[in-house]
């Protein structure tokens, strides 16, 4: 606890050297409004980043895996083993042929938000004489819509008026340029089985990400099931989303007992997203850390200025009774002064720089503004962090003249 007289003296020293407290305050300011713009815009690139990727990407992903370890030996019964020496003459069974029995068991899962079912197919777009690969990707018109919100990303035309029509079709806004075609014209389909179909683009999208607006078509999912001649419970995947994206891993962990295929999460599908998520929060934290370092060192040689500038004053304290502690004490409180003003400043600073650069106009994909995010944790860090940095820089050199002779100083 510091005494009424130790704190008369702090304050004392703080409004004699008024130029220097504003410099230490604005160190303490600049560092912390720094580490919460930095941190509060790298998530909100992250952010950005993995909703757009999710345009697409579902959390969860149901589909029927090729089996890179086939055996040689088969058992066709319980005396007989039959011994395959070309394993790939094997005809592997494509896609789900019971997923609308699978879908039936998923909903019944308290865990997941949404599900759907896709027929993906590969396939060309042509338009007259130009031909560019891509794929077709049969949909539950309204379920697709509640997996990845897709009428949000509508840039001409109606999601719905897909529902109306199996000869209906929707591209992706870089395809439709690519091919010249605008809304209301015409386009012909191509299966890598070399079946052709003409479809009216009732619908152009941009999503931001270029697997879907430069190269993917949505036809709805009975066109494609006529399209591929199958039956109507078939499916290539199953997409699920789950509340919190964090948790895929673990919720598809959970779901895997009873379903013959491969259960996947976003994780495990998408690691280069995963890891540049990291590597972004890595930067983010190394760059504001850096940024509050500085500005303590900057706290320190003004802490340290002041410690010698009242050498004298030190001294006669000392002379006067005060001991060591009670020179930590003085210093130590004009520091956590210092630093308690300079956070408080350096919050409301890095909310409105935040603020301000949030509304920055940034027209990406579904984006309007410049990606920012608002974190508590953030400015609790930054308030805490920058507190510490100031007492440890002002702890510093108030222990160094908490050891002065007053003697040696008074005799100069």
């Amino acid at each position: 606890m510091v005494s009424k007289t130790n704190l008369k003296i702090a304050l004392a020293h703080l409004t004699s050297r008024k130029k220097q407290v504003i410099v230490a305050i604005l160190s303490v300011t600049f560092g912390v409004s720094m580490y919460i713009f930095m941190n509060g815009f790298m998530g909100g690139v992250n952010k950005s980043q993995t909703e757009m990727s999710f345009s697409t990407l579902a959390h969860i992903r149901v589909y029927n895996d090729v089996d890179t370890e086939i055996p040689n030996l088969i058992q066709d019964s319980e005396t007989k083993l039959v011994h395959v020496r070309n394993a790939k003459a094997i005809q592997y069974t494509e896609g789900i042929k019971n997923a609308e029995e699978i879908v039936k068991k998923l909903k019944t899962n308290k865990q997941l938000s949404a599900i759907t079912s896709q027929i993906n197919i590969s396939g060309t777009f042509q338009s007259g004489s130009t031909k560019l690969s891509g794929i077709i990707s049969g949909i539950e018109v309204e379920n697709e819509d509640k997996m990845f919100q897709m009428k949000q990303y509508v840039k001409y035309g109606n999601w719905d008026n897909l529902n109306y029509s199996n000869n209906n079709i929707i591209l992706g806004t870089g395809l439709a340029k690519k091919l010249s075609l605008n809304l209301n014209d015409n386009i012909t389909v191509i299966t890598t089985d070399n079946i052709k179909k003409n479809y009216k683009i009732v619908c152009l999208v941009e999503t931001g990400s270029p697997n879907v607006d430069d190269s993917k078509g949505f036809i709805k999912k009975s066109s494609a099931i006529q399209l591929l001649s199958k039956n109507r419970s078939y499916a290539t995947d199953i997409l699920i989303n789950i509340p919190d994206y964090n948790k895929a891993t673990e919720v598809a962990s959970t779901i895997r007992a009873g379903i013959p295929y491969k259960v996947e999460s976003w994780q495990e599908s998408s690691s280069q997203l995963v890891a540049a998520n990291s590597l972004r929060k890595l930067i983010a934290i190394a760059v504001s850390l850096t940024i509050i370092i500085v500005a303590g060192f900057g706290i320190y040689n003004i802490m340290n200025m002041t410690v010698n500038e009242k050498i004298k004053e030190i001294a006669i304290l000392k002379a006067l009774g005060f001991d060591g502690n009670d020179v930590v004490q003085i210093f130590l409180t004009q520091a956590i002064i210092i630093g308690f003003i300079g956070g408080f400043t350096g919050v409301a600073l890095g909310f409105g720089i935040t603020s301000i650069v949030s509304m920055i106009p940034f027209e990406v994909g579904n984006m309007d503004t410049l990606p920012m995010v608002f974190n508590k944790l953030d400015y609790l860090i930054a308030f805490v962090a920058g507190i510490l940095i100031t007492i440890i820089a002002g702890y510093l050199p108030s222990k160094k003249a908490s050891k002065v002779d007053p003697v040696e100083i008074i005799r100069g």
